[in-house]
């Protein structure tokens, strides 16, 4: 078949990426395309997975072979061919390894442009010579202030944190901050032979000593003798000391390891740096003006304010400022003018993070590009879902193709071209069941899609429960909060509402262990549940250590010896060593990035042969793993703990992953759900608070049914649930709402309504109470 040049779609045919059966679709270019279907149904891979990874692919094979080696790329996917495929640009939900030194400015390169203002247009002292641009950045070392390297606030530690009891002796452990196990004894050792008394009560000890021991800078080295075991013998060896303040101080800012830096926190206090008032910036920097304010006053302040100050007095200054205000104007009309410069990425959420990627983009002026996006209205309230559709609407003006992965119905009926993906999860899954204009989605009666997007009519009024006591929070004064006081009801069902920023997440953040009426509370966000492909949803969840049990206690394994430890393919003895059970190895190829392959002795099976042969029920290890939850709910239906954790996770819609799926591959709604599917899984004793952060990001409206049918059951069991949400049709079943705003920034942190949809729905001034009317009886 003979395309044109300018064949105007993207063709895909045989596309076999995850769950995809051989997919065959033609996308037409230049227009909104929403690729639509429940969770897992395959979409992602259709469009991120197949097309973007494609086009990304192509992009580098026209690179140098020596500039490949330096950029991470995507294997190339399983599908037959694409053609009419432009270059495309990915705008995904990942979550980057946020860095403190990372901020909304240096995500957009807002912080560049004002750097270069007050380079080239600040005032300076009289006799100050002209500084570089670099000298305005905290994150070079041109800028940064010399005591706190840039951070802007000095750690450091006291006495009472690191001896938190006093009565007890070094040998004790009254120095809580060090070590556990061989290295901890090894510093009693050293201090014991550098003639310090390690057996009397810490406060026994004279207080020079006790100020040298834990916060000397000095090293010594000394030959440590340890005491003669009777079975095995130790040989004298030379040690070095370390005091608990170097030690902690070193631990936090060096080790790897989230847990260990999360105990040298526990140690640890946090100033403002006295040299810069916490502006990490240099003196000399800090003396520069631009109307009166230096640069760190000027990125503290939000982006609607910062445009609104800015004025170039001289030619230079009004050509840079007019550059900086046209890159704000898209991060403002995308509902973001509430940020600061100088806020940092990790306290963004996902969806705000990417919506400040977008905002760049449309700066960028780039035309005859695929964009593909990645849920673009995730955490984004109804109003600014317009604002969105607008900027979706610009880019495919500027001549580009917009893809968009999406659940949100707005979103989807202000599409040009829907492809529907399903029928449903996983292996019920991977079908393109329509292909074309919305509206004639109607007639695919397989498509879960189309129940919900024609079917506008508000469901039956649901009563309303009884509060069996009250929450009371505040005042509260922290972020854009202002001494906001709030009430939340025990027993009962609340939605905490209002645009992005308005202070929602800061007030859920309020309800802690301590309040008075709270027994246990279980925060379930959508942080990934591991860092490591060996992390996955078996071992999170406690499942492998149920199954691993299974196959211990078979015949074969009791005949070989084979204990449970045998089928974990994280400890040497069951797992392949040629890949140390990861199942796949790493390529070193010359001149080109290294790559992953299937590992060359166990398939990617992570098991060694002998393992492999031990069988229960016909299947090894490995295919167990390679089951999907649902088909595991059928193997072990007869075994109770596992079916317990599968059940649970059944109930929140994640029936088509498979056990074995690294925690790498999980999308932060997945992982959140996984979390609510593991508490779910626990004997509930007492009454529990839940506070879950926006529950139905990434789901499709039938999951989210599923979703709320499990939240509602554990208030009808008693306990307490309280969501932060945008979807307004899980606000319209709430039995409380309390809505935020009426703006995000410093125009919101207020409490505009509080109380049933119904009332809320009606508030004057509320951002939410249209939306909300729209679904309610």
């Amino acid at each position: 078949m003979h395309h044109s040049p300018h064949d105007p779609c993207v063709r895909v045919r045989g596309a076999r990426e995850h769950n995809l059966r051989g997919v065959d679709v033609d996308v037409p270019r230049d227009v909104l395309a929403v690729f639509t279907g429940v969770s897992g149904s395959g979409k992602s891979s259709l469009a991120f997975g197949t097309i973007y990874a494609e086009a990304q692919r192509r992009y580098f094979e026209s690179v140098a072979p020596y500039a490949r080696r330096l950029i991470h790329q995507v294997g190339a996917p399983k599908v037959g061919e694409i053609t009419g495929l432009p270059p495309a640009v990915s705008l995904q939900q990942r979550r980057a390894a946020p860095t403190s030194r990372s901020s909304v400015g240096t995500v957009t390169n807002l912080s560049n442009s004002l750097r270069m203002l007050f380079s080239r247009a600040g005032e300076y002292p009289p006799g100050a010579e002209r500084l570089d641009s670099d000298a305005f950045s905290p994150n070079t070392a041109a800028g940064a202030c010399p005591r706190c390297h840039g951070l802007g606030q000095v750690h450091d530690t006291s006495e009472e944190l690191l001896v938190p009891d006093d009565s007890l002796s070094v040998r004790e452990g009254a120095i809580a901050a060090w070590p556990g196990a061989w290295q901890g004894k090894n510093l009693r050792d050293i201090l014991d032979a550098l003639g310090y008394d390690v057996d009397v009560p810490w406060r026994g000890l004279p207080a020079e000593q006790r100020h040298w021991i834990l916060f000397t800078d000095e090293q010594p080295v000394v030959t440590v003798r340890p005491v003669r075991d009777a079975e095995r013998i130790q040989r004298p060896y030379q040690g070095t000391y370390m005091s608990a303040r170097r030690y902690v101080l070193k631990t936090f800012a060096d080790t790897k390891s989230p847990t260990l830096r999360a105990k040298a926190e526990r140690f640890l206090t946090s100033a403002p740096c006295a040299g810069c008032g916490g502006s990490r910036l240099r003196p000399e920097a800090m003396a520069v003006t631009v109307g009166g304010r230096t640069i760190a006053e000027l990125a503290s302040l939000p982006l609607t304010s910062l445009a609104r100050l800015l004025d170039g007095e001289s030619e230079t200054a009004r050509v840079l400022t007019e550059d900086l205000k046209s890159r704000i104007a898209p991060v403002v009309e995308l509902g973001l003018g509430y940020l600061s410069l100088d806020r940092a990425t990790p306290t963004l959420s996902a969806g705000e993070l990417q919506r400040l990627r977008l905002a760049t983009q449309l700066r960028s002026g780039l035309f005859g590009v695929v964009y593909v996006l990645d849920e673009p209205s995730a955490g984004l309230h109804p109003a600014d879902t317009e604002a969105l559709l607008t900027v979706l609407a610009r880019l495919k003006a500027a001549g580009n193709s917009v893809f968009v992965v999406e659940h949100h119905l707005e979103v989807v009926r202000g599409a040009d071209w829907l492809v529907d993906v399903g029928p449903g999860a996983g292996e019920h899954g991977g079908r393109v069941l329509y292909s074309g204009p919305p509206a004639e989605l109607a007639s695919v009666e397989e498509s879960a899609t189309a129940a919900f997007l024609f079917d506008e009519a508000p469901g039956p009024p649901r009563e309303v429960r009884e509060p069996r006591g009250w929450l009371k929070v505040g005042p509260v004064t922290r972020h854009n909060l202002r001494e906001v006081t709030a009430a939340f009801p025990l027993g009962a069902f609340t939605a905490v509402t209002g645009v992005s920023g308005s202070g929602k997440s800061t007030l859920i953040g309020e309800l802690t262990q301590e309040l008075e009426g709270v027994d246990r509370l279980v925060r379930v966000d959508q942080k990934p549940i591991g860092r490591t492909p060996r992390s996955n949803l078996a071992t999170y969840t406690g499942l492998f250590d149920v199954v691993r049990k299974v196959f211990a206690a078979t015949d074969e394994a009791r005949a070989r010896g084979y204990g449970v430890g045998r089928f974990s393919f994280n400890v040497a003895g069951g797992r392949c060593e040629t890949c140390q059970g990861e199942g796949f190895v790493s390529v070193e190829l010359l001149f080109l990035p290294s790559t992953y392959a299937p590992c060359p002795d166990c398939g990617g099976a992570r098991y060694n042969p002998d393992t492999l042969r031990v069988t229960y029920r016909g299947r090894s290890i490995a295919e167990v793993l390679d089951l999907t939850v649902e088909a595991a709910a059928e193997f072990f239906a007869d075994v109770p703990a596992a079916a317990r954790s599968l059940g649970t996770l059944l109930d929140v819609g994640l029936g088509y992953l498979s056990l074995g799926q690294p925690a790498t591959e999980l999308s932060g709604g997945e992982a959140q759900r996984i979390k609510l599917a593991s508490e779910l899984q626990r004997g509930r004793r007492g009454h529990t608070l839940y506070l879950l952060d926006e529950p139905t990001t990434g789901l499709h409206p039938a999951d989210v049914e599923v979703l709320m049918d499990r939240l509602h059951g554990l208030v009808d069991d008693g306990h307490t649930v309280v969501v932060v949400e945008h979807d307004m049709t899980v606000v319209a079943a709430a039995d409380w709402v309390i809505d935020l705003g009426p703006g995000g920034g410093d125009r919101g942190g207020r409490v505009v309504a509080a109380g049933p949809p119904q009332r809320v729905a009606e508030a004057e001034g509320s951002a939410t109470a249209p939306y909300l009317a729209r679904v309610l009886p």
